[in-house]
């Protein structure tokens, strides 16, 4: 899966429900210049689609809007979407002329929809959108590996469309009249999907439009909501790069700046209903949040620890087999074993990596998946469970990104990390791809992370926007014949074929990682501890994993999150907090110690002491931009370098 969007213009949206003061702003039809649908297709084809395809949905009414009717008009479809050919010529036209008996010209409404595909499950190809012969449309991004089944040489998209096409038409789960059916409403069906995801989905017999994102935001969807400056309504898994590319200076236009103009959609699903013109002859719309109809699911988004202060031994091994559903062996508790807890955690890592690394059938390169690698404990669990996932014949490429060449510290942690990979599995090649950069020399890159990582719009969004993107590139040096530490290593360049990037999000938020969960615990001990951690997990959608997305999708790969599965986010939250870290413990030591353990359960001792290193400050890219931006790493200390927003470029 690649991306996805849809513009829909010629249609009154009410977003009262959502925002109670909004004003439903007068869906005009002139042609808007924020940026032109040869432009968000341009971005869309960026991500290295293998195909690429539009539909275009006509809403309009009969007989003075009393009866509101659909037809798709224009089809677009690119198989080689990775060509170098220009794009085919825009259809966008304008709509209908006629004048309804308000005198209003635009009683029509449009749905235009976008879907590029990376195909990486499924014996056929396919191409986006996908219509079926009830008029219902899909465009799909994301990964289904659970609560739909799906053959491992099945499409999921297409597996989704033929779930979703036996839905029945109810918009409210409140209020369901196809009781005794036995069928599922899009909600439902939605909710019980495990896995990354974002959708736009149209259902012909009910005129609604589905979309949304899963519950923590593993896949980006942007949204502009109609206002004033642009009446149109848009969502779209990436922004066009013309918001930047035509106003360098970032300035305002029409009052309107144009880092705001898109902002992350919140995780959930929301519907818009299309009716009949109103009394001003446009049709309407009203946007509608639903609330996840899986009960598991709305428990796991809580995420609500049981356990969170220490109490006396007895009493806690009590609670603790009390609250964990059974999972543990009945031992008395002279018997515990504090291996216990980290051994669950890798059993459900273990089936998060199976699941997300079954190579297709279709699948003819030889690394079909990659590793975004620091040589640090995330990585490191990650590349070993790779390791066990993958047939020997496979190399496993551990990309590594440095702005400081061969002292960076995570280009030693890495050579230091292949070493230890090399004893676990002395069989499989892995080849360590260090990419060497500067951001003297990346000035066009810099401008189009800038465009990526938006609407996130701080200095600290663009060096990790800019790391993972050179990362997802996946251009850069091997060294084979020599030992990764010789300095007179003769180097070869190297680019990796993999499709499938593997990143190490979500532990640190889940395992008190980061330098603030110390410092909350200091200040307030386990549950100031505990009430930060549960902050990140509830924002880790809006300030990490829309950015990384888009990052790193830019270069037609994937990301995959093996620490955000969610029986991996249910089974860390099942045992106490202590279990998962102890903060009066040294750095390397009590930071995420269940993932300490578990590093020591693959045979990664030497991992599993390594320290906590950000991408931005192992890679130095931090203290680059600081030097560049700011003239010193002091001088950008003093100005809280990494919350300030990216100023205006000179002109």
């Amino acid at each position: 899966m690649c991306g996805i969007a849809v513009i829909i213009s010629g249609v009154r949206i009410n977003l009262s429900s959502l925002l109670p003061d909004f004003l439903s702003p007068c869906p005009e039809l002139q042609q808007v210049d924020y940026f032109s649908i040869d432009e968000l297709k341009a971005a869309l084809r960026r991500r290295g689609p293998d195909s690429f395809g539009t539909k275009k949905l006509i809403l309009h009414s009969e007989n003075e809007g009393r009866v509101l009717l659909s037809r798709f008009h224009h089809d677009e479809v690119d198989t080689s979407a990775q060509s170098s050919s220009s794009l085919t010529p825009d259809y966008e036209t304008s709509l209908s002329n006629q004048v309804n008996r308000f005198g209003v010209p635009n009683s029509i409404g449009e749905l235009l929809f976008f879907g590029a595909t990376l195909q990486l499950r499924g014996l056929n190809p396919i191409s986006q959108p996908l219509v079926d012969s009830f008029g219902n449309l899909l465009v799909f991004n994301g990964e289904i590996f659970g609560g739909i089944h799906v053959d491992c040489d099945s499409n999921d998209t297409e597996v989704l469309m033929g779930s979703l096409e036996k839905c029945c038409s109810c918009t409210s789960l409140e209020a369901c009249h196809c009781g005794g059916e036995g069928n599922m409403s899009v909600p439902e069906l939605l909710s019980a999907i495990k896995g990354p995801w974002a959708v736009i989905y149209w259902q012909n017999n009910s005129r609604t439009l589905w979309f949304g994102r899963d519950a923590f935001g593993r896949r980006s969807l942007l949204v502009h909501w109609p206002n004033a400056f642009d009446s149109r309504f848009l969502l779209s898994s990436v922004a066009p790069t013309s918001l930047m590319d035509k106003n360098s200076d970032l300035d305002i236009r029409d009052g309107m700046n144009n880092l705001n103009f898109w902002e992350e959609l919140s995780c959930g699903i929301y519907s818009i209903t299309m009716n009949a013109p109103k009394a001003d002859g446009y049709l309407a719309g009203e946007v509608k949040r639903l609330d996840w109809a899986n009960s598991t699911l709305k428990e796991l988004v809580k995420w609500e620890r049981t356990l969170i202060v220490p109490k006396p031994e007895m009493q806690v091994f009590k609670e603790y087999s009390l609250h964990s559903n059974g999972m543990l062996p009945e031992l008395g508790p002279q018997q515990f074993s504090a291996s216990m807890p980290a051994q669950m955690v890798l059993s459900a890592l273990r089936e998060s990596m199976k699941r997300r690394t079954i190579v297709s059938k279709r699948c003819q390169q030889p690394v079909p998946v990659a590793v975004l690698f620091s040589g640090g404990l995330d990585s490191m669990i990650l590349a070993a469970l790779l390791n066990e996932s993958l047939y020997p014949s496979y190399e496993i490429d551990l990309i590594n990104v440095s702005f400081d060449n061969q002292f960076a510290p995570d280009r030693i942690s890495a050579k230091a990390g292949v070493k230890e990979l090399s004893r676990i599995a002395p069989l499989r090649r892995w080849n360590l791809v260090e990419i060497d950069a500067s951001l003297s020399e990346l000035t066009s890159e810099i401008k189009r992370v800038t465009s990526l990582i938006n609407p996130a719009e701080t200095y600290m969004d663009l060096n990790i926007g800019m790391a993972l993107w050179l990362a997802a590139a996946g251009d850069g040096w091997l060294c084979r014949e020599c030992n990764n530490d010789d300095d007179d290593c003769e180097r070869i360049k190297f680019k990796s074929a993999a499709r499938i990037l593997l990143v190490g999000s979500g532990a640190d938020e889940q395992c008190a990682g980061y330098g603030r969960h110390r410092t909350k615990y200091r200040e307030g001990s386990w549950l100031k501890l505990n009430e930060e951690m549960k902050l990140d997990m509830h924002r880790i959608w809006k300030r990490n994993l829309g950015r990384d997305d888009r990052c790193i999708s830019d270069n037609g790969k994937e990301a995959r999150f093996p620490f955000l599965d969610e029986d991996v986010i249910r089974t860390l939250l099942g045992f106490p907090l202590w279990e998962i870290a102890e903060l009066n413990q040294p750095s390397g030591t009590g930071d995420k110690k269940i993932l300490r353990e578990v590093a020591r359960l693959l045979g990664l001792y030497e991992a599993a002491v390594q320290p906590k290193r950000a991408i931005q400050f192992g890679s130095r890219i931090a203290r680059e931009s600081n030097r560049k931006n700011f003239g010193s790493n002091r001088a950008a200390n003093q100005a809280s370098a990494g919350s300030v927003v990216i100023h205006k470029p000179s002109t």
